[in-house]
């Protein structure tokens, strides 16, 4: 049987229940947005030098700013209490067990 994209959605999504995730997509978005304007300004005062001087600096500014507040999605996994890593592995096995190797589709476009 095909695997779903329901399944596989429910698990990304309780995946993404862990709080620190949120803050690394926030964290992300403020960084980017940092990056983006200073390349933006960069590229109104300077030009095309402007905005890749803007967008080096903006990024060196964006990552500064969030450092120190990611962690890799293995600790956050580790991390978890185990009642979460418990419901976590139920889900992978359940989406794991319905798999079939006729499931995987070649890839046709050479990658």
């Amino acid at each position: 049987m095909p695997l779903a994209v329901e399944e596989v959605m429910r698990l990304l999504c309780s995946l993404s229940e862990a709080k620190q995730m949120k803050a690394a997509v926030k964290q992300s978005g403020r960084g980017a947005l940092v990056a983006g304007t200073v390349a933006f300004v960069g590229g109104l005062v300077g030009g095309p030098p402007g905005i890749a001087v803007g967008g080096a600096v903006g990024g060196l500014l964006g990552a500064w700013m969030t450092s120190g507040q990611f962690k890799p999605v293995p600790q956050i996994l580790m991390e978890l209490p185990p009642a979460e890593q418990e419901k976590l592995f139920r889900q992978v096995n359940a989406i794991l067990s319905d798999l079939d190797w006729t499931d995987a589709v070649p890839c046709s476009s050479g990658c």
